[in-house]
């Protein structure tokens, strides 16, 4: 795919737009070096002053890597930007279920491998916790993010990180000025006892019963449907209608209750 000269208006997102799809189109494979900042701004037809700028951002998304005296290389072909959107488009529901899978292996990985270090700053985050409560919602993602850094999984970390920042975007945008319940302080000890102790089955079970309350609040403040109710809904698919007693066809199986969801959720 050839580049083309940027437009007049927003040129440095014009760049970056073209510079993604060289990416993400497998233009440049993960390991190559890209073409130099003066080579860019001919073929674009833009300034250099834009390419650097242009660059910059990529290399803020993960997807370039600067090397000093070297140049610029691929880092990653993946666009952390789609998967931004997707996770925008998601129910708050969802993505609180998927963030509740994540701390609850979390949990599990932590009490398997934590050390003395990793109890001491969890037991910090949890005083921290304790001392901000509801007033600080960065106090609680500390504390998650420390259970996390536990697991000693590098990547685990970074994932981790990037979910919870989209996470709370997600539910500020689907509940506005509704409150959640109250931080569970019983709930987080619960928890560091667990990891403590070095018990993983407990420790997932206490991640997942702490997050239990915050999802079904989201799933009754947000109409959205909860567990239950997807499942039953995935059941009746490609059913096939059958008659019924008075000869007119129906559903050949009975719909389910519309319960609320068990799976586990988190806090905002």
């Amino acid at each position: 795919m050839a580049l083309k000269a940027a437009g007049r208006t927003s040129l440095v997102d014009s760049v970056v737009e073209q510079l993604r799809a060289q990416l993400t189109g497998g233009e440049w494979a993960v390991g190559d070096r890209i073409p130099t900042e003066h080579e860019l701004a001919q073929q674009l037809g833009v300034g250099r002053n834009t390419v650097r700028e242009a660059v910059r951002v990529l290399v803020h998304a993960g997807l370039l890597e600067s090397r000093q005296g070297n140049g610029t290389f691929v880092r990653s072909t993946a666009d952390p930007a789609a998967v931004l959107r997707g996770m925008r488009h998601a129910g708050a529901a969802d993505v609180l279920e998927l963030r509740a899978a994540l701390e609850a292996e979390a949990a599990r990985l932590a009490a398997v491998r934590r050390d003395t270090h990793d109890l001491l700053r969890l037991r910090a985050a949890l005083t921290t916790l304790r001392a901000e409560g509801d007033r600080n919602a960065d106090a609680d993602l500390a504390f998650h993010l420390a259970v996390v850094g536990a697991t000693h999984n590098a990547a685990f970390v970074e994932v981790y990180r990037f979910f919870s920042a989209q996470v709370h975007e997600v539910l500020v945008e689907a509940l506005g000025d509704r409150e959640m319940p109250p931080v569970d302080m019983d709930g987080h000890e619960a928890l560091v006892a667990a990891v403590e102790a070095g018990d993983p089955e407990e420790a997932e079970r206490q991640a997942r019963e702490l997050l239990r309350v915050p999802m079904e609040t989201v799933t009754a403040l947000t109409n959205e449907p909860g567990q239950s109710d997807r499942a039953g809904q995935t059941d009746r698919v490609g059913q096939t209608d059958q008659p019924g007693p008075s000869g007119q066809s129906g559903p050949s199986g009975p719909s389910g209750p519309s319960g609320q969801s068990g799976q586990s959720g988190s806090n905002p």
